[in-house]
C-alpha cells in the first residue's frame, strides 16, 4: 500500500463516521416529530375517553389523574338511554347521507366536462366554482337564513342539505377532475368506436373506474355534514338539529354541566364516521391522490 491510499483510506473514515452520526440524527429526529404528532393526535381522544370513564364528582379533582381510580359506565348508560340523541343520530345520517349522494351526483357530472370537454368559458367557470371557497361560510349565514326563510325552508331538512352540498361541491368537483384527468382518453375515443354514445361512455366505461374518486368524494361530503355546528344550530329547529348541536343544548346549560356525560356522546358518535374511514380507506387514498402526478 502506498502512503496516498494510506491518506485516502485515513480521510474516509472519518467522513464516514460523520455520516452515520448524521443519519443517526436525522433517524431520531424524525422518531421525535413523529411522536410528537401521535401525542398530539391521540391525547385528546384519550382524555375523552379517561373522562368519559371516570365518575362526575372525580373530574375536577386536582391533579387530575391520566387513568380514573374508579371506572364507571353510567355514563354511557346516561347517553344511549336518552331517546333525544336517537333522534339527533336520525337526522345527522338523513342529513349526511343526501348530502353525499347529491354531491357525488352533481361534481362527478362537473368534474368530467371539466376534464374531457372544452368549451367557451370553461377555465372561467373552474375558477369560479374554486374562489366560492375563498369566503368564510360563516358569512354566508345570514343570506342564507334569509333566503331559507323566504322560501319556507328553514327549520327543515332541505335548508342543512341544500347548504351542505354548496359548501362541499367545489371541493368534490375538483377532486372528481383531477381523478377523471388521470383517465387516459383513449378508453373514451375506444368506446366511440364501438358504438357507444356519450351517455354510455360515462356510465359504463369511466364510472366504475372512478369509483375511488366517487368514494373519496362522497366521504368528504358526509363528513361535512356529519360535523357542522353553526349552520345546523342556526337553520334546522329543535326536532331537525343534528348531533353537534344536539348534544351541546342537552349536556350544557347555564347552570351546569354534565362534562363525562358529553364526552362518552362524543365517542359513541364518532364511531360511525371513523368506522367508514376504516372501511373505506383505500379508496378515499386512491381518490384523493389520482391526479396529482400527470402521466
Amino acid at each position: 500500500m502506498t502512503a496516498i491510499d494510506a491518506r485516502a483510506l485515513t480521510q474516509a473514515a472519518p467522513a464516514g463516521r460523520g455520516t452515520r452520526r448524521r443519519r443517526g440524527r436525522v433517524r431520531w429526529g424524525t422518531w421525535a416529530a413523529l411522536l410528537i404528532i401521535a401525542l398530539f393526535t391521540f391525547l385528546p381522544i384519550y382524555w375523552l375517553l379517561v373522562t368519559s370513564l371516570t365518575p362526575s364528582d372525580k373530574v375536577f379533582t386536582f391533579p387530575p389523574s391520566f387513568w380514573p381510580g374508579e371506572i364507571t359506565f353510567d355514563h354511557y348508560a346516561e347517553v344511549l338511554g336518552n331517546p333525544l340523541i336517537f333522534g339527533y343520530l336520525r337526522n345527522s345520517i338523513i342529513v349526511s347521507v343526501i348530502t353525499a349522494v347529491l354531491s357525488v351526483v352533481v361534481s362527478m357530472y362537473m368534474g368530467f366536462a371539466f376534464s374531457k370537454y372544452r368549451f367557451a368559458g370553461r377555465k372561467s367557470l373552474m375558477y369560479f366554482v374554486l374562489s366560492s371557497q375563498m369566503f368564510p361560510q360563516a358569512l354566508l349565514l345570514v343570506t342564507l337564513y334569509l333566503v331559507f326563510a323566504q322560501f319556507g325552508l328553514l327549520n327543515t331538512y332541505w335548508a342543512l342539505i341544500i347548504s351542505f352540498t354548496t359548501f362541499t361541491l367545489p371541493l368534490c368537483v375538483w377532486m372528481m377532475k383531477g381523478f377523471f384527468d388521470a383517465l387516459p382518453d383513449d378508453l373514451i375515443e375506444a368506446a366511440r368506436i364501438d358504438g357507444a354514445g356519450p351517455w354510455r361512455v360515462f356510465h359504463s366505461v369511466i364510472l366504475p373506474l372512478a369509483a375511488p374518486g366517487l368514494v373519496a368524494a362522497g366521504l368528504f361530503a358526509f363528513v361535512r355534514g356529519w360535523n357542522d355546528f353553526i349552520f345546523a344550530l342556526t337553520l334546522a329547529g329543535p326536532d331537525k338539529q343534528t348531533l353537534p348541536p344536539g348534544l351541546v343544548n342537552t349536556f350544557i346549560s347555564e347552570a351546569s354541566t354534565s362534562w363525562p356525560a358529553l364526552m362518552a356522546a362524543s365517542l359513541l358518535v364518532s364511531v360511525p364516521v371513523c368506522a367508514a374511514f376504516i372501511l373505506l380507506q383505500r379508496f378515499l387514498v386512491g381518490g384523493i391522490t389520482a391526479g396529482a402526478v400527470k402521466g
